[in-house]
């Protein structure tokens, strides 16, 4: 099946559209709900609010796209990437991401909250507000990355790289930080989470 250019509150469950190469397309409020979309590539293509609840998006490659407020509820995305997409009040309960790629972009209020994102190169994605309690992010690169008022409750941060992160309004004492790497910056908001009065 062949994706139109353009489509709003259209229902695209449970085609089969993997391989497919998109490039500038727009999709307002569409279901992609067991859609098989494995391979599938966009650049610059946006998918405002759609819904990918159990796709298939295995193996997929996304440049610059929009996927705002989208949902991809237990929607598997092993091993795709996205660059420089954003992906802004997404939400992703039950939804496989072992092995995703994230170069850049803006994940601004989306919901990670328990994944598995261990190891993973996040460095200079901006997550500000984003839900990432009890997420995985051992040992993760997140240098350059904005975590202003991320929400990291219970999260593991442990020996992850936090250098150059924006950590305003985090609060690192409700995640496990231990052996994480932190500039100066970062020490004093560790410090000022558990209390402390900096003076420096």
């Amino acid at each position: 099946m062949n994706l139109p250019r353009e489509a709003e509150d259209a229902s695209f469950a449970g085609a089969e559209i993997e391989d497919e190469e998109l490039d500038g397309a727009a999709f307002l409020r569409c279901s992609f709900r067991g859609a098989d979309l494995d391979g599938i590539v966009t650049r610059r293509c946006s998918f405002q609010a759609c819904d990918f609840t159990l796709a298939k998006l295995n193996g997929s490659e996304h440049e610059g796209s929009d996927f705002a407020n989208a949902i991809f509820v237990s929607a598997n995305l092993f091993g795709a990437r996205f660059a420089e997409c954003r992906l802004v009040g997404a939400s992703f309960p039950g939804a496989v991401l072992t092995g995703i790629v994230v170069e850049g972009g803006d994940w601004s209020y989306a919901s990670l909250r328990g994944h598995d994102l261990s190891g993973a190169d996040l460095r200079g994605v901006t997550f500000r507000q984003a839900d990432l309690g009890e997420a995985n992010l051992e040992g993760a690169d997140l240098r350059g990355a904005d975590l202003t008022r991320a929400q990291l409750h219970n999260a593991v941060l442990t020996d992850a790289d936090l250098r150059d992160a924006q950590l305003d309004g985090v609060d690192l004492a409700a995640a496990n930080a231990r052996g994480a790497r932190l500039d100066l910056a970062g020490a004093v908001q560790l410090a000022r989470s558990h209390g402390a009065v900096v003076d420096y």
